[in-house]
């Protein structure tokens, strides 16, 4: 099978790294002139793809052209993704998926830029970095058929993903809403002045941030109710709850916050190389993955 990568900033070398291990082709395209140098270094870095089934062109159209799946990581602005995918549904054969991996944008409106096949394109959002982490969201859109969704799906599961079907489009579909949602309180805290951005690291890496890399939000809570489950926490903690959505706060990003919150990580992070500490973050997540693997966790 042949997968075409297109777009090899961080996202894109990700994932052609992610495909290359798993046995796939991979045709890469990118426009800078140093895309390809920078697209094997960064394979080779992470590995352990074979760089002898990574092929590289300038030419969109002559990547997805023999593709049997495409998988877009271009800018996230809506003329690139109208002009870029005129020229993938123009070139790919018309049953072959083309997934975007943005982050926000609805499918709806990067299929405009499809004149021909429409029904074939689907968000296939990954997190970063895709090689590592497993989710994958799959968004169709307004024209998707369900073909090509369950294509996008069982080749994603294929190559070791999760992927998850959204049932409507939202933007920025559903882990990044989540995560919005808690920065919301998080960049608020910090303008409050109720916390550090360090103590607001520390009260998610160290608390519920450990369960929840191991299950999601709604069965951690189960849990927690001992035998009575959800049903006993909703009963006796629902109401405090919803006085605590009621007092969550309202933040705007001002300049002043901004501040704040670059200042606050400069601080966190004072004598350390966020390249060696992204290093060891993912190695920490591999052998997390490994262990929820072995306990049989979902």
């Amino acid at each position: 099978m042949r997968v075409a990568v297109v777009g090899t900033g961080v996202i894109g070398t990700s994932w052609a790294a992610h495909f290359l291990a798993h046995g796939l082709d991979v045709v890469a395209t990118d426009p800078a002139p140093d895309a390809e140098e920078r697209l094997r270094a960064g394979v080779a870095a992470i590995g352990p793809g074979s760089l002898d089934r990574l092929t590289f062109t300038g030419d969109p159209g002559e990547a997805v052209a023999s593709a049997d799946f495409v998988q877009e990581n271009g800018p996230e602005r809506e003329d690139v993704k109208h002009t870029l995918f005129a020229v993938l549904d123009e070139a790919a054969r018309p049953d072959v998926v083309l997934a975007s991996s943005s982050s926000g944008m609805l499918p709806s409106v990067i299929a405009k830029g499809c004149a021909h096949h429409p029904e074939r394109l689907v968000v296939g959002h990954p997190f970063n970095p895709p090689h590592v982490i497993p989710l994958v969201e799959v968004v169709p859109g307004e024209r998707t058929s369900d073909a090509a969704v369950e294509a996008a799906m069982a080749f994603y599961t294929s190559v070791g993903r999760k992927p998850i079907r959204l049932r409507r489009e939202l933007p920025g579909h559903i882990a990044n809403r989540l995560q919005a949602a808690l920065w919301q309180e998080a960049y608020s805290l910090v303008e409050r002045g109720v916390a550090s951005v360090a103590d607001i690291d520390t009260a998610i890496a160290q608390g519920p941030g450990l369960r929840w890399a191991l299950l999601g939000p709604f069965v951690n809570q189960h849990l927690s109710g001992g035998p009575g489950g959800i049903a006993h926490i909703l009963e006796h903690l629902g109401p405090p709850t919803e006085a605590w959505w009621r007092d969550l706060g309202r933040v705007h990003m001002t300049p002043e916050l901004e501040q704040k919150i670059i200042a606050g990580v400069d601080e966190e992070l004072a004598g350390v190389d966020p390249a060696d500490l992204a290093g060891r973050r993912d190695a920490v997540l591999r052998t997390l993955l490994a262990a929820k693997t072995e306990g049989d966790l979902p």
